[in-house]
């Protein structure tokens, strides 16, 4: 039995139109949002500094936090590459003192895959410290990939 299909093309289309019949005027001929809008948009409130790691983390590419506010809400994000010999939960390092969360914040970071696991939790307390949680001496973490950490502060 033939199902019925739908191109990518005229998906596509679609999306294009669909704004175009909300508002009254084609998407791709709109005039572009104010660029000043800054209250509501991405600001940055503390630069990438860097990480500093507990013994036995080596940075492979710079471990380091930042604070942004987007939209009003503000947003602890780590990026970097760090190899360890994590066989349980392990502190991974602590954050610059110029970064403080109100309350405990975690996200999920990808690791090396083993038996199919390939992400870990990392969390980030009040006094700064990170930590990974999830290894196990039968599924060690040997290096961990911090971009995809984005979680909220406030």
């Amino acid at each position: 039995m033939n199902r019925p299909t739908t191109s990518r093309r005229s998906l596509l289309g679609a999306v294009l139109a669909a704004p175009a019949v909300a508002v009254g005027t084609p998407l791709l001929s709109a005039s572009p949002a104010a660029a000043a809008d800054v209250p509501e948009g991405c600001q940055l409130l503390v630069d990438w500094t860097d990480l500093t790691l507990a013994p036995g983390v080596v940075a492979e590419a710079p471990a380091q936090a930042r604070v942004i506010r987007l939209a009003g809400t503000e947003y602890l994000q780590l990026r970097g590459t760090v190899t360890c010999s994590f066989t349980g939960d392990a502190q991974l390092g602590t954050l610059p003192a110029t970064i403080r969360p109100p309350k405990l914040t975690r996200g999920i970071c990808p690791r090396n895959n083993y038996q199919g696991v390939n992400a870990v939790r990392v969390e980030a307390n009040t006094l700064g410290v990170v930590t990974v949680f999830g290894p196990q001496t039968t599924n060690k973490v040997t290096w961990i990939q911090l971009d995809s950490f984005s979680s909220v502060l406030l």
